[in-house]
């Protein structure tokens, strides 16, 4: 799984026109399922997303986390995170899970943060979405659970 995570002062997912979800100070997370993806792949990406420690402690250095300020999670499906453009210039989505275990693999990672009792909110999965927001830092940082080393 991927997921590539934003520190945010707000972020929103609207769509047709109507605002679907919404969060103050947290994080936004854009997540992609990949073909080889499983339940463990999803606990370590939904544990380095509540782990993280990329808000600002007393001392101006980046150590704590979304928990440790009180924040909340905007998290939003985003399949062509698998966006693979090596042999040309269109994307193949070639790595990406199909639909029903990609569903399955984003909503277990929720369940794993909700279990952090976070605050967790949700863009809606297969739908197409407009996503806005303000990127505090800017602090942008890649998950990817097929690099554990």
């Amino acid at each position: 799984m991927r997921a590539v995570i934003q520190r945010v002062s707000y972020a929103e997912v609207v769509i047709d026109g109507r605002s679907e979800a919404r969060i103050e100070d947290g994080l936004l997370a854009l997540v992609g399922v990949g073909g080889n993806d499983t339940s463990k792949d999803a606990a370590y990406l939904a544990a380095k997303t509540a782990g993280l420690r990329i808000f600002e402690g007393d001392n101006g250095r980046m150590t704590k986390s979304v928990r440790d300020v009180g924040g909340e999670i905007l998290a939003v499906p985003q399949f062509t995170l698998y966006g693979d453009v090596r042999r040309g210039l269109r994307p193949s989505f070639d790595g990406a899970a199909p639909p029903a275990a990609a569903k399955r693999l984003y909503d277990e990672y929720l369940d794993r943060l909700r279990a952090e009792n976070l605050t967790v909110k949700t863009g809606v999965f297969r739908a197409m979405m407009r996503v806005a927001l303000a990127n505090e830092g800017p602090v942008t940082i890649l998950l990817d659970s097929t690099k554990l080393l």
